[in-house]
Parts: C-alpha cells; sequence; structure tokens
C-alpha cells in the first residue's frame, strides 16, 4: 500500500509583512494547538509509546484524530469573530499574495498524500520470502552438479507464488487513489485585492488551490472543498453520505454555538470535507485542507491496519525452522558421505538432493490451486473474489460485522400503517395519501410507490379519476414536503360530499407538516379543532413510540381552498387593476398566487400519518443462522438509528440484550470500549473511525478473524482493516477497490458458501503442510540413521530426486479432497503450537517404518550393502514412496482411513497412478538406468505387512492425539 505523508499538523504560518490585514501573532490559536501535546509529551508519554508498540486495538483515538477533533470541537463552539482569528484570516477573504504563500506552504489541497512503492520494490517484497530463498538456493545448486531439471521446476514453482504475490499487492497499492475522485472540482472564493482600498472579489479556483483562511461561496450540488465552518446560511442541507453511508440529509446552520457532548458529524456549524451540498446556500470559512481534514485523518490509516496474517507468519516459521534442520541434516549427511566415499562432488549432490527431499516444494502450487478451486466454486454463487488468500481467511473467520441496508433488509420501503392523530386507523388519512401520491408527477419517490402498492394490493377503489388536478408544489429538501391541488365536482350519485371541492393535499417530514398546521382533525367525531400544544405534544409523542420500532413515518395534512375557477379569479383582478395590467399578467398573477407555497402551505388540518418499512430479506434469518451453525457470530455496525438496527436485529434473530451507540462509545474508557465491543451485537450512529475503531478492538483486544460488509466510502477504513473485506457490486469503486471479495447479489447465503469454501481451502491447505512435513521430516531422518549405521548413500543423488518428484506430482489432487465434516464445522486458524505437536506425534510413525524396513532387509535377506547395492536401493526407494503416498489417506481424515472415509476420486487415481509407478519402475528400462533390480514377491508381502502395522499404529496415536488435543487437523 501506499505511505501516507502527513503535512505538519496546525503549524504556525509566519506572519506576511506585505498583507497588514492578517494579524502578526495568534497566541490563542497558538495555545489551543499546544495545549494537547503538552499534556501527552514527557518521559511517561514516552515510556507508555514504547512500551505500547505498533499494536493497534482500536481502543482509542490516534494522535492525529485527536487534535482534529480538539480543533472541530474549539471552532464549532467558537464566536464568528474568534473562528477567523484562529485561522488568521478575515471576513473579507484572503488576498491572492496571501493564499498563493500558504499553498506553498501547506501544499495542494489533496485528502492524502500517498506515495506510491515502485513496482520493482513491491517484487522486491514478493520475492523475499524465506521458502522463495530455500528453492532458489537448491535451484542454484542443482544446476551447479548438472542437475538441471530438478533445478527447473524449482524456478518454476518460485516463479508462480512471486508473480502472484506481486500483481494482488501492485493492484491493492493503487486504491487509495481512487479518493481523488471526490474532491475535483471548481470551488467558487472569496478574495480581497487591491493595495489602499480592498476590493473582495468572487472567484472560481481549482479544489487543489484551496487554502486554510479561504471563505467558500456554495450552493446546491457543490462540494466542500475541506473542512468548513459555515459563517451564513439559508435552508442549508447537507448530504453526508460519503462519510456515513446513510442517504438522508443533514441541516446544517451558521447560526448556532455548538457544545462538546455533540458528536462529531452532527456538529449542525462544521460542514466536512467530501460532503456536498443537497439545497440551500451559504458561506463557510475553510478551517481545514489537505491532510488535517476529517476525511484526510479517516482515511490515512488505509494500508497501515491490516492485522497480521496467520497462516502467512506460521508458513515463515515453518521456512525458518526447515532452514535450520536443512543446515544441521545437510551438513551432517555430507560430512559422513564425504568421510566414506572421500567423493566432494558426490557428496555434496547428496546432500543437494537430500534437502530438496526435506523442503515441501509443492506448497505455493497447492496453496495457490486451493485457493484458485475456492474462487470458482465462489464464482458459480455469483461471487468475486479479488485476494485469493481471503478465501483462506473467511475459513478463520468467527465475526462478521455487517450494515443492516440492504443486507438483511430488502432496501426498499413498504407502508405498514394509517393513523389520525389519536393513533386510530382512519381510512380518511389513507385516502389523501394516496391522491398526493397519485397525482404528483415531479418526480416519484419509494415512498409515493409504497402508498400506491399498499392500496392497490388491499383492495381500496378511491376512484382518482374523479379527482382533477389544479397544481402541483414540488419536494424540495428546505420545505421536505410535496403539495398538489385537487378539485373535485358534486358527484349526487355518489352521495359523499364531504371529499368535493377544491384541496391542498399535503404530505412530507412530519415535523414539516405540523408547522404548517394550524387545525386537527378528529375524524372520529367528524369534527375540526384549533391544534392545541397538547395535540401537538401528543403527535410528537406517537413519533417517538413508532419510530421506536423502527418504523419512519410522515405526516399528512389538507386545506379546502375556495372553489373558484383560475379564468374568474383572473378576469376579476383583470377588472380591478384595467388599464394597469393586461389580461395575459393577470393571469400571470393567480398562477403565481396559486403556487406561492408560502402563502398556500399554511392554516392547513392535520390529518394523522403514515408508517413504513423496510422489512428484512426471507433469506438473511436462515443465512445468520447458517452462519452461527458454523461459529460465524454476526454484529451489525450502521450509521442508522439504534430503534430501527434493534427492530431488523429482532427479526432476523440477532440477540439485542447488549446494544450500543457511536456517541456512547465516546464517553467510554478504554477497557469499557473493549468490553462494550465485546459484548455488543448492533451498534449503532457509528461514524467511519468508530467502525474501523471495532474492527481493530475485536481483532487485537478479543482475537477474532473479523469479516466485514460494506458499500459505501465510509465503511472503506473498516473494509481495509478487517481481515476479510466484502463488498458489493452496487457499492461505491472506493468500497470495492478496498474490499477482497465482491458479492454480486446482497444475499448472505453466498458468505455462508464462503465460509465453507474457506474452510475447505484451509483444510485442504493443512493436509499437505502437515503430511508433507511429517512425510519429509520422517524420510530425511531414516535417511540421516541409515547413512550413519551403513555409513553409505540408501539412495543415489538421482534415486532420491526421482523419488521427491514422483511423491510431489502425488500431492497435486490434493486441493480436490473433501473434507469431515466435523473439521468444516468451526472456524479454523493456524496454531503455533499445533503444528510441531503434530510432528511430535506423528513423525516418528514414518521413521519407524523406514527403520523396520532397513531391519528386514538386514535380517531377513542378509543383505550386505556393499555386496548388493542396487537390492539395497530398490526397497528403499519402493518403501519410502509408498509410504509417502499412502500417508495423505492416514492425515487427511481423523477416521479409519478407507473404512470410515475414503478419499475424493482425484486422491485415490493420483495414490493409486503414483504407486503403481513406483512399483512399476523397478521393472522397467527407467529402473535399469536409475540402478534399480526386480525385487522379490517376498518384499511385497512385507509391504503389506508393513502397511497394515503402520495404519494400525498411526491410527492409534491419532486416536490419543485426538483424546489430548480435542482435534485433528
Amino acid at each position: 500500500m501506499g505511505i501516507p505523508k502527513f503535512y505538519a499538523w496546525f503549524s504556525p504560518i509566519n506572519p506576511n509583512p506585505n498583507n497588514p490585514i492578517l494579524p502578526s501573532i495568534d497566541p490563542i490559536r497558538q495555545n489551543l494547538l499546544n495545549n494537547k501535546a503538552s499534556n501527552s509529551d514527557g518521559f511517561f508519554a514516552v515510556l507508555r509509546r514504547l512500551m505500547s508498540g505498533n499494536k493497534i486495538d482500536g481502543g482509542s483515538r490516534t494522535e492525529e484524530e485527536e487534535k482534529l477533533y480538539s480543533w472541530l470541537y474549539t471552532l464549532a463552539q467558537a464566536d464568528k469573530d474568534l473562528v477567523f482569528e484562529y485561522v488568521r484570516s478575515t471576513e473579507r477573504g484572503l488576498s491572492f499574495t496571501e493564499a498563493e504563500r500558504r499553498l506553498k506552504e501547506n501544499g495542494p489541497n489533496i485528502p492524502v498524500d500517498h506515495n506510491f512503492p515502485r513496482w520493482w520494490h513491491l517484487l522486491w517484497n514478493a520475492f523475499f520470502h524465506p521458502f522463495n530463498i530455500i528453492l532458489i538456493v537448491l535451484s542454484a545448486l542443482s544446476y551447479v552438479t548438472s542437475d538441471n531439471p530438478n533445478g527447473c521446476v524449482m524456478l518454476i514453482l518460485v516463479f508462480i507464488s512471486v508473480s502472484l504475490r506481486f500483481y494482488q499487492e501492485y493492484s491493492s497499492s493503487k486504491a487509495a487513489m481512487k479518493l481523488s475522485e471526490f474532491v475535483r472540482c471548481p470551488i467558487k472564493v472569496q478574495r480581497c485585492a487591491g493595495r489602499v482600498v480592498q476590493t473582495e472579489l468572487v472567484v472560481q479556483i481549482d479544489q487543489r488551490d484551496v487554502v486554510p483562511g479561504d471563505i467558500v461561496v456554495f450552493e446546491p450540488g457543490d462540494l466542500f472543498p475541506g473542512d468548513v465552518r459555515l459563517i451564513s446560511s439559508k435552508h442549508l442541507a447537507v448530504s453526508q453520505a460519503s462519510l456515513t453511508g446513510e442517504s438522508y440529509t443533514t441541516e446544517k446552520t451558521a447560526y448556532i454555538k455548538e457544545d462538546s457532548r455533540t458528536p462529531l458529524l452532527e456538529l449542525k456549524n462544521i460542514c466536512f470535507m467530501g460532503t456536498n451540498v443537497v439545497s440551500g446556500n451559504g458561506t463557510g470559512l475553510v478551517v481545514s485542507t489537505g491532510s488535517k481534514t476529517y476525511m484526510s485523518t479517516m482515511f490515512s490509516n488505509i494500508g497501515k491496519k491490516k492485522p497480521p496474517d496467520g497462516f502467512e507468519n506460521g508458513i515463515r516459521r515453518i521456512s525458518y525452522v526447515l532452514i535450520g534442520l536443512m543446515l544441521i541434516v545437510v551438513t551432517v549427511i555430507i560430512l559422513i558421505t564425504y568421510f566414506t566415499s572421500r567423493d566432494v562432488s558426490e557428496s555434496i549432490l547428496f546432500g543437494i538432493s537430500v534437502a530438496s527431499a526435506l523442503t515441501p516444494q509443492m506448497l505455493p502450487l497447492i496453496v495457490n490451486a486451493s485457493l484458485a478451486k475456492g474462487a470458482l466454486s465462489m464464482a458459480k454463487d455469483r461471487c468475486v473474489v479479488k485476494s485469493l488468500a481471503a478465501i483462506r481467511d473467511m475459513g478463520s473467520m468467527d465475526i462478521l460485522c455487517i450494515d443492516k441496508t440492504g443486507t438483511l433488509t430488502m432496501n426498499r420501503a413498504i407502508m405498514v400503517n394509517y393513523l389520525d392523530s389519536s393513533g386510530l386507523q382512519k381510512e380518511k388519512v389513507l385516502h389523501f395519501a394516496f391522491l398526493n401520491s397519485y397525482y404528483k408527477t415531479d418526480q416519484k419517490y419509494p415512498l409515493d410507490d409504497a402508498i400506491l402498492a399498499f392500496v392497490y394490493t388491499n383492495g381500496y377503489r378511491y376512484q382518482p379519476s374523479k379527482w382533477k388536478k389544479i397544481d402541483e408544489i414540488p419536494f424540495d429538501f428546505m420545505r421536505r414536503k410535496v403539495s398538489v391541488i385537487l378539485e373535485r365536482e358534486l358527484d349526487i350519485d355518489d352521495g359523499n360530499n364531504q371529499f368535493t371541492g377544491r384541496f391542498l393535499i399535503t404530505k412530507g417530514a412530519l415535523e414539516e407538516v405540523i408547522k404548517v398546521c394550524s387545525f386537527i382533525d378528529i375524524i372520529e367525531k367528524g369534527t375540526v379543532a384549533v391544534l392545541s400544544p397538547e395535540d401537538h405534544q401528543r403527535i410528537l409523542n406517537m413519533e417517538e413510540e413508532i419510530s421506536n420500532q423502527g418504523l419512519r413515518i410522515i405526516g399528512v395534512a389538507i386545506k379546502k381552498l375556495q372553489n373558484v375557477s383560475r379564468t374568474t379569479m383572473a378576469f376579476s383582478l383583470y377588472a380591478l387593476r384595467f388599464p394597469l395590467m393586461s389580461l395575459k399578467e393577470a393571469f400571470k398573477v393567480i398562477d403565481q398566487s396559486i403556487s406561492d407555497e408560502d402563502n398556500i402551505e399554511s392554516e392547513m388540518v392535520f390529518l394523522g400519518i403514515i408508517a413504513f418499512y423496510d422489512p428484512p430479506k426471507d433469506s438473511a434469518k436462515q443465512a445468520l443462522w447458517r452462519l452461527a451453525e458454523k461459529g460465524v457470530k454476526a454484529k451489525v455496525l450502521t450509521g442508522d438509528s439504534l430503534s430501527l438496527a434493534i427492530r431488523i436485529c429482532e427479526e432476523v434473530g440477532i440477540r439485542t440484550t447488549h446494544v450500543t451507540t457511536g456517541p456512547d462509545l465516546e464517553l467510554l474508557s478504554q477497557e469499557s470500549f473493549h468490553e462494550t465491543v465485546r459484548r455488543a451485537t448492533v451498534l449503532a450512529r457509528l461514524t467511519p473511525t468508530q467502525k474501523l475503531r471495532v474492527v481493530q478492538s475485536l481483532q487485537t483486544v478479543g482475537n477474532h478473524v473479523v469479516g466485514f460488509l460494506g458499500d459505501g466510502i465510509n465503511d472503506s477504513l473498516a473494509l481495509d482493516a478487517a481481515n476479510v473485506g466484502i463488498s458489493v457490486d452496487s457499492g461505491v469503486s472506493v468500497a470495492k477497490d478496498f474490499s477482497d471479495i465482491i458479492l454480486l447479489e446482497k444475499d448472505l447465503n453466498v458468505l455462508v458458501s464462503g465460509v465453507e469454501q474457506g474452510r475447505l481451502t484451509f483444510g485442504n491447505t493443512m493436509k499437505y503442510i502437515k503430511m508433507s512435513v511429517i512425510a519429509n521430516l520422517g524420510g530425511v531422518l531414516s535417511l540421516l540413521i541409515a547413512t550413519v549405521v551403513l555409513r553409505i548413500e540408501p539412495l543415489t543423488p538421482r534415486q532420491l530426486l526421482t523419488q521427491t518428484f514422483l511423491y510431489s506430482v502425488g500431492q497435486i489432487a490434493i486441493p480436490w479432497d473433501t473434507m469431515d465434516e466435523d473439521a468444516v464445522r468451526a472456524p479454523q486458524r493456524w496454531s503455533k503450537k499445533g503444528l510441531p505437536m503434530f510432528i511430535l506425534w506423528n513423525g516418528p510413525v514414518c521413521t519407524l517404518c523406514d527403520i523396520a524396513t532397513l531391519l528386514f532387509l538386514i535380517f531377513y535377506y542378509g543383505a550386505d550393502y556393499q555386496v548388493d547395492i542396487g537390492f539395497f536401493h530398490s526397497a528403499w526407494f519402493m518403501e519410502g514412496l509408498l509410504v509417502q503416498t499412502l500417508i495423505i489417506h492416514l492425515i487427511r481424515t481423523e477416521k479409519i482411513p478407507f473404512i470410515q472415509n475414503v478419499a475424493a476420486w482425484p486422491v485415490v487415481v493420483s495414490t493409486v497412478l503414483i504407486s503403481g509407478i513406483g512399483i512399476a519402475i523397478s521393472f522397467s528400462p527407467i529402473g535399469e538406468i536409475l540402478g534399480f533390480v526386480q525385487l522379490p514377491l517376498s518384499y511385497f508381502g512385507f509391504l503389506v505387512l508393513l502397511f497394515l502395522g503402520y495404519f494400525t499404529v498411526g491410527q492409534v496415536v491419532k486416536r490419543i492425539y485426538i483424546l489430548v488435543y480435542k482435534k485433528w487437523l
């Protein structure tokens, strides 16, 4: 990943003598910024940092975050004049000279300045791995000793391993560049010019040229180029979806002083870089740009928080152990062989052959083949795997953090109820809400579709054709409501005269609808009364009660208008104003007065409310239950309200005994934070950095393997930090870039399949690692014992390399093997102590077989190694190859092989094929070239008894091991 480079935080700016507007000293701001640092410096602070190391547990904010929070809260609580002094600006704005100087000092206004590593750095990191070094050294020595085929095979394996790792690192290193897409746009700023008389100018500059102290002028559609303290505002609504992931707008105003208890993203006089204006306008003072903004501080953590990969660390440790063993064993064997034969080249060649036999050469191929097979299987479930290693991590995942929107829910509104002001179901409320949605033409919203669907599916017949649309006042984010003017003539046959005449029908946000109401319709009594404070409070209490159930509500109000035609009103006005007004102008005035929402949307009658619900997916509960069965616990991390999150979780089966919110987490100590995160299953109203801290706490303090499912910019931090980052195809590009797996459908059942594939992949990989290390160490130890006892090579270098090659080829089928059901029922993780103990228990069984063969050859056949060297080589070669080939069937399952459990057909075919080649090679011309001779039938009878004994002893050791450690693989 790229290495973020941060500029000095709030460094004091040298006074500019050429700009008399700016103060030459700023002690208030200097004291504000130095106060935090003074409290954290000193011996004990340094000691704490040294003792803590680089461990990131998520329990506390970073130093940069603390500075940012302190700075923004101070500005939010300060008066406007003091804010200008803090950033050393004026109400006229900066001069062009001062702005240019600040741009040179602070650098371009880019959220995060990433220095991406060169491709050769990534290639070197991919290459420099102990396992690769072992293979390269052995390959070089093989070429030196003229063993070209073996050297070529090892180089090919290194090339495959390095290429795959380099591709993944190179692809992920450029993901952070996507952040720049959100801030490249022209910005209008207010600058001052002139030496004697200062003139205020509004100019348009590139976002990269904005500096702290600039005054920006914004209107609907504009992006904020930095963190901004509002100076003036009018009906300002801002979308913070890029930070929170939630689609609703946030009201902002300059005319307020906040307090420290308000959550950062809920500060009404602070706007953040990357957010945009939905409606309204105003001006704001840029207080932070570039790497000092909230967005930059949030995203600067990307690429630095990834937890260590336990599997890769385990492989690295195995490599170091093998290197140490290789140096010891090979040195001893070379010395013994040399002192016996006095042939230096032959001794070195035999030592290289032993080292090659000790190395699990097929490990890169087996690992990548297992991962590729898992990726292909997940692709069939409409799931794209970007990082192959993520499949293995899914097998270890025991906590899945998800956002409810679109994952647990259908992400669409369904109407569930209609109530009057007393909380009773009254059809009149539904009738007028339906008419509003039916005749609304400006823009259809999901809530309109929900109302229409409810009416049609429940058999209501409101006969909208009998109504005539007069006008419409469209929805906007300042009014947050929509109104239509409808008219219905008296229908004698209908007999229902209460719905005749001209009506203004309004629906929208409840608080906005109540503001324009002066009366309340008591539908049950058929009367209209004045809207009293008690009525107002009762409606608000009903709203709170319904909202706590996880429902979204809107208000409905009507107003009966005078039933005078547009033509009549226009001619009347024309007659009164003639000759000052033409008839055309009269019609224009009437049309304008009809559509004047400020006048017409007043003194309305409140009818009631409509309730909506975003229902959970039918598949969500089943998928969560299946994940829980496999040991994966679900935690909901969302920016939505707590009540809504609880409602959804209860319906899909997630326990809500322990819940919390982002503002509550901010008040906790580090220890309490970790304990709350551990217990909570629902965490609502979280900011992006809080999601990151929750994931880190679960990883470090809880020692969990964490998956995170998110699709917004606000999820990028958590996606990058999680062991498995999961996004969806409809997510934003940044989220998909930082994710390891992309779902083409928002269905948790796909993740269940991914967990199964991950555990199968992990299990098969561990099969090969444990089997190969046991077989190789046992075989090499047997060679060492035979060399010490006989003082002659038990196999020639060529024979040993042939045996190693055939055995390695036989393991290629392992990725296609199956696993025991019990083995994939729980998360699988690499155990530091597990592999050494497994080797100590099972390794001697392989060596025991080799020693038994050695003793049988000496005492039964009376074989004199010096005389019948071909016979000894042939017998040792065949027994060693068959033991190493059949060991997979003993290791792959905790059950009795071939009786209680049979391997997958590719593994069985591979075993039969390699065993057949091993037996036939002694009877073939190739065997003569290698120095083999034909073996008697009695030896094959011995091998049958030997393998029966091997499987019996191995099964006994297996059962004892399982009784002691409660697991096998």
